[in-house]
């Protein structure tokens, strides 16, 4: 299975159609967005996508979190708060926004866990510790052409390929 990840799309709404042109492309069978989406019209637009997006909220999300709950239930979209657990192809994921407030560095806290994604930094994070992939691909909501990624995760090979616009 291939997925698409995204995070802190603070409703840049031209990067946000990119972005959904890119996981089209790519052909990616779920999304995980981490947080910080800021506006509903973030979530109104991966919908048409017409893929699972599964995600955490962010500290930016906490103004609009109704609003982004109401748009998420309406279009079928699986948002928590973070941390969380998903389990799919073989693989138990933990998504979190802020990879800091979860204190990820002593090695029982992602025992058992494949893959970490998370964003918060705008920082692009591709490194193994210990059995673990951490992943974050980075900014998505500049400015500059070319120094904006998304990330694809097969997660048979936990192989990930940066999608940059």
């Amino acid at each position: 299975m291939r997925i698409g990840v995204v995070g802190d799309t603070h409703d840049r709404m031209g990067n946000v159609e990119r972005i959904v042109g890119l996981f089209a492309e790519a052909g990616v069978e779920r999304i995980v967005h981490t947080g910080d989406i800021t506006m509903p019209t973030v979530l109104d637009r991966f919908a048409r996508l017409d893929r699972p997006l599964s995600g955490v909220y962010g500290n930016n999300d906490d103004a609009t979190r109704p609003l982004l709950a109401e748009h998420a239930r309406a279009f079928g979209i699986d948002l928590a708060t973070p941390p969380r657990v998903l389990e799919w192809a073989e693989r138990r994921i933990l998504v979190v926004h802020d990879p800091e407030l979860q204190d990820l560095s002593h090695p029982d806290a992602t025992q058992g866990i494949d893959l970490v994604l998370h964003g918060h930094t705008h920082r692009h994070r591709h490194e193994w510790q210990n059995e673990t992939l951490f992943f974050n691909p980075g900014e998505c909501a500049g400015s500059l052409a070319g120094r904006n990624a998304v990330g694809l995760v097969d997660l048979a090979s936990l192989d990930v390929r940066l999608l940059r616009f």
